[in-house]
């Protein structure tokens, strides 16, 4: 059974940080893309980042190009995300993604259940 659990989420101020966790289960981790994506109330699911399999692709929405960084730990099939400079803006419910392939995903098939990160003014 493959399981994405996310954790890291939480209350900060404005301009703080946190960093995300998502640990896998169930499958091979290193053969995975892994991406993150967030939602707010009222919102639609959006992408904030993904990373290859290996690490030495990533890419970012650009509402978060350079405050965040995506990173992964295939030792310990993990995946995470660096969130600096926080913005009201970014409050959301954020989900971490896997999907099977050695490119560039077009969709996830693998989802988690979602970390709440909340930035106060």
């Amino acid at each position: 059974q493959v399981q994405l659990v996310e954790s890291g989420g939480g209350l900060v101020q404005a301009g703080g940080s946190l960093r995300l966790s998502c640990v896998a289960s169930g499958i091979t981790f290193r053969n995975y893309a892994m991406g993150w994506f967030r939602q707010a109330p009222g919102n639609d699911r959006e992408f904030v980042a993904a990373i290859s399999w290996g690490g030495g692709s990533t890419n970012y929405a650009d509402s978060v190009k350079g405050r965040f960084t995506i990173s992964r730990d295939n030792a310990k099939n993990t995946v995470y995300l660096r969130m600096n400079s926080l913005k009201p803006e970014d409050t959301a419910v954020y989900y971490c993604a896997g999907e099977l392939t050695l490119g560039t995903p077009s969709e996830y098939t693998y989802w988690g259940q979602g970390t709440q990160v909340t930035v106060s003014s």
